[in-house]
């Protein structure tokens, strides 16, 4: 690899390999040992094209779920199952790698600014900006970015586009994956946000297990799928369609909200 290489958002790769390396050394311990990652599934990863592969996710964290999945992946791909044991994993770790990430967070601080360029697509928010609602169209050249990250490599992305539970899934995944036709990877986590601050970078609470199973590539008619009825497949894959309430209680969900607010206070 050529010294200034460099990937199709201009990136140079040298640079990024290290800063992935570094920041992959600095946070493993946040998945084992302060606190541990129960993996499951990650045999998956090792038989997937180099590109076109789509991972969906819920949402907990700015970062560590992002992080994680770095981990996880790098791990797999190096021939651990479901481990992240020995974090020489990301001596090679995979360049090919982006996730979907809004342009308002990733511009908050240095260290959100170090982040994007491991490998963020930084997009426009159509509902939400500064904390306020607000409705507007969406930028062709942010969708143009993630056709462009699938074609060459893989893309994480999380379709409710806020870290809240059980909110909806917003139609644009869907349409990206009518037009883009990628391998389209579920993935389910838990434990993050009793785990870190609302960032995903400050550590709350020591001791807990989190989790995160990967599931098989979502079964999906390109040509005659629905947008409503890939949004509904996306629900039930990431465990965020409205019928999961009836197993974890709405008053559980808010307890749990309520609590992260008292503490990201206290930080």
């Amino acid at each position: 690899m050529g010294l200034f290489k460099t990937n199709p958002f201009g990136h140079i790769l040298f640079v990024k390999k290290w800063l992935i390396r570094i920041l992959g050394a600095l946070t493993h311990r946040r998945f084992r040992g302060f606190n541990e990652l129960l993996i499951e599934g990650s045999e998956i990863i090792k038989t997937l094209p180099d590109t076109g592969v789509l991972f969906v996710s819920n949402h907990q964290t700015y970062f560590a779920d992002v992080v994680s999945m770095f981990h996880v992946f790098n791990a797999s791909l190096s021939g651990r199952t479901d481990s992240i044991k020995n974090v020489g994993y990301l001596w090679q770790p995979k360049m090919n790698l982006y996730y979907v990430a809004a342009k308002e967070t990733m511009r908050a601080g240095l260290l959100a600014r170090v982040l994007a360029y491991v490998g963020a697509i930084t997009v426009e928010r159509t509902w939400r900006e500064k904390g306020k609602d607000i409705n507007r169209q969406v930028k062709m050249s942010d969708i143009t970015n993630i056709y462009t990250a699938l074609e060459d490599g893989w893309v994480i992305t999380f379709p409710q586009g806020t870290t809240k539970p059980f909110k909806p899934i917003r139609k644009g995944t869907a349409h990206i994956i009518k037009q883009h036709k990628p391998i389209v990877i579920p993935i389910v986590i838990d434990g993050f946000r009793r785990s870190f601050d609302k960032k995903g970078v400050r550590i709350k609470k020591r001791g807990i297990l989190q989790s995160m199973v990967i599931k098989k590539p979502l079964d999906i008619d390109y040509e005659n799928d629905t947008t409503d009825e890939i949004v509904s497949k996306l629900e039930f894959a990431i465990e965020q369609h409205p019928s999961f309430l009836k197993v974890i209680p709405q008053e559980e969900i808010e307890a749990e909200e309520a609590l992260n607010k008292k503490r990201e206070w206290e930080y």
